[in-house]
């Protein structure tokens, strides 16, 4: 398998190259879980995959539940449906619980704390109510519950991780909370074995080809889980190596290739899953040589990055000026005559996507 194979094979599964979806808790579904720590780019990156749709499509599904942002996995937010939330909590959390031990300690927050806290949090949002965290501070501090600086962010955090609360709809620009029981009255309940082979199947399915490695970074669960969850993929599931690394990939095998008429060049939201979902990131990052062991700096996957045909090929900036949103392009290569082409049409679809005027420089 060649890194071209293996950039091919991730734009078709994540649903980059094109999509067979047409909302926007499908893409999710599809995805298990879309890392949303960034609102306005966690959207974009819906918008990416899929077509007709613009912001205002994706806030309203927010709003209206139809998907959810909670903390799972690592500690940052995800995006993530009704129907899956509960089981994938249940397999997450107690992984995100350990890595963040260091902080409750520094923080002076222990069970006892977090118990009385998730009490008073059900019971300030009980009865359907959806409230900013300035309210929940202020309960929490009227029942006694410290919550000043990070302490509130980790109180928080901790009833998400129980499932006691999860995103209600925003209230402007603010963001709310709502009790997860009332938001999410029924869902789907697996035991863990269910649920660790459910979220592996996902994982490959929408993200292959990946590594063990890969997994289990992305997923934040043990090596020992990540191996028993591979092992309960189906025989759909390739196993190869690749050329370069010499790491076992799996994926589903598919014999679509990419045509003119797909999307492999696109201004890649921030934090998004083409870049964060693997642990290593090299195959999607610029590389002019590509030369085995050639030293790279960091992983650039994170801010505004252009890619070009599947691969970091430069930088993109929105800029607003008299109400009109400029695209700024820094391309690290020259584009002939096609890749700029791709690149003006990757612009146009995310000034589409956000809805307003457009103009490009680069």
């Amino acid at each position: 398998m060649t890194a071209s194979d293996i950039v091919k094979h991730r734009l078709i599964n994540q649903q980059i190259a094109e999509t067979k979806f047409k909302k926007p808790h499908e893409i999710v579904s599809w995805m298990g879980a879309v890392q949303a720590q960034d609102f306005a780019m966690a959207k974009w990156a819906i918008g990416l995959r899929l077509s007709g749709l613009n912001d205002a499509d994706v806030e309203k599904a927010f709003n209206d539940g139809a998907i959810l942002r909670t903390h799972m996995l690592r500690p940052t937010w995800h995006f993530v449906t009704p129907a899956d939330i509960r089981w994938m909590l249940a397999l997450t959390s107690p992984r995100v619980n350990v890595g963040n031990a260091h902080m409750y300690r520094k923080l002076e927050l222990d069970n006892k704390i977090f118990k009385r806290s998730n009490d008073k949090l059900a019971k300030t949002l009980l009865g359907g109510k959806q409230l900013t965290r300035s309210t929940l501070k202020a309960a929490l501090e009227k029942a006694k519950i410290s919550s000043d600086g990070l302490r509130l962010g980790y109180l928080l955090m901790r009833a998400e991780l129980d499932g006691i609360i999860c995103s209600g709809p925003r209230e402007g620009k603010q963001f709310t909370y709502a009790l997860l029981e009332e938001r999410v009255p029924s869902a789907i309940t697996l035991d863990r074995e269910e649920a660790l082979a459910e979220l592996t199947k996902r994982y490959f399915a929408s993200r292959g080809p990946a590594t063990l490695q890969d997994f289990a970074w992305w997923s934040g669960l043990t090596m020992k889980d990540a191996r028993a969850g591979m092992s309960a993929l189906s025989s759909h599931f390739v196993h190869e190596h690749d050329s370069i690394y010499d790491q076992e990939y799996l994926f589903v095998g598919t014999e679509s290739r990419l045509e003119p008429k797909h999307q492999s060049t696109f201004l890649m939201p921030d934090y998004d899953e083409y870049g964060i979902s693997y642990r290593n990131r090299s195959y999607a990052q610029f590389n002019p040589k590509n030369i085995i062991g050639e030293k790279r700096d960091g992983n650039p996957v994170y801010n505004h990055m252009l890619v070009v045909d599947g691969v970091i090929r430069g930088t993109w900036r929105r800029v607003i000026k008299n109400k009109t949103v400029f695209i700024e392009i820094t391309s690290f290569i020259t584009l002939n005559a096609s890749k700029n082409h791709a690149v003006v049409k990757a612009v146009r679809k995310y000034i589409e996507f956000v809805g307003s005027k457009r103009n490009l420089k680069s």
